[in-house]
């Protein structure tokens, strides 16, 4: 596990620095402002208003320190109806210690979400877990390059690696492609990143790319759809 720094973000939330790339987990703007943005309205609500969709089933690139998944849950626990299954991919876990730390809980609800946070964060790894009625947890500890999905398929993805500067191989035809098959129709891909050879990628392998205004401090993002 590479050394990180806890900072405080621009909406009053942390993030975690990495000196060795020079790079944060989340925007400087606004950790959880931007995580609301990227994966909850553009990504998960989108799908939903966009399909009507009922079971979604999410492949998440970088559970970092569980923001999307945290949101996500109490976004499922509002939604009832709605079935999740949030497959989440992450080689390098973060030390307890550091999680602990994180003010998400504080930011999103007080001791409730707290609770849902550290039950994510305590959850097996490598196993597929309930957390509740609608909602399903596999945390994977795997790069995207070496998951095996076992015919699962998904059709929401929160594609939150590094940034292609920091980690080029986490962006690169390969892993995209390897994405799109494990994806089924309808589905969103949805990402901060708004490269150029990103969306000339995506649409290589059939996805419909917007670009799309991006969260506070970033005025483009990307997502992808399969229709």
């Amino acid at each position: 596990m590479p050394e990180v720094k806890l900072i405080e973000t621009e909406d009053g939330s942390h993030s975690l620095f990495v000196p060795s790339l020079n790079e944060t987990y989340h925007s400087f703007h606004g950790a959880v402002n931007e995580s609301k943005h990227v994966f909850i309205k553009e990504g998960l609500d989108e799908l939903i208003n966009k399909f009507g969709v009922t079971q979604v089933n999410i492949l998440e690139i970088g559970f970092g320190t569980g923001l999307n998944a945290l949101l996500t849950k109490l976004w499922a626990n509002e939604n009832l109806s709605i079935q999740i299954n949030y497959t989440t991919l992450e080689p390098f876990p973060l030390d307890a210690n550091i999680t602990r730390q994180l003010n998400y809980g504080e930011k999103l609800g007080g001791e409730t979400a707290q609770n849902e946070f550290l039950n994510m964060h305590e959850a097996e790894w490598d196993q597929e877990v309930s957390l509740s009625e609608n909602f399903s947890l596999h945390k994977m500890e795997a790069k995207i390059q070496d998951a095996e999905f076992n015919d699962k398929l998904f059709n929401l993805i929160y594609f939150d690696a590094f940034a292609p500067s920091k980690q080029a191989e986490m962006w690169d035809l390969e892993v995209l492609g390897k994405v799109r098959k494990n994806m089924s129709m309808p589905g969103i891909l949805t990402t901060y990143c708004a490269k150029g050879q990103l969306k000339r990628d995506l649409r290589s392998l059939g996805f419909e790319v917007e670009s799309i205004p991006g969260p506070p401090g970033k005025k483009e993002m990307v997502r992808g759809l399969l229709t």
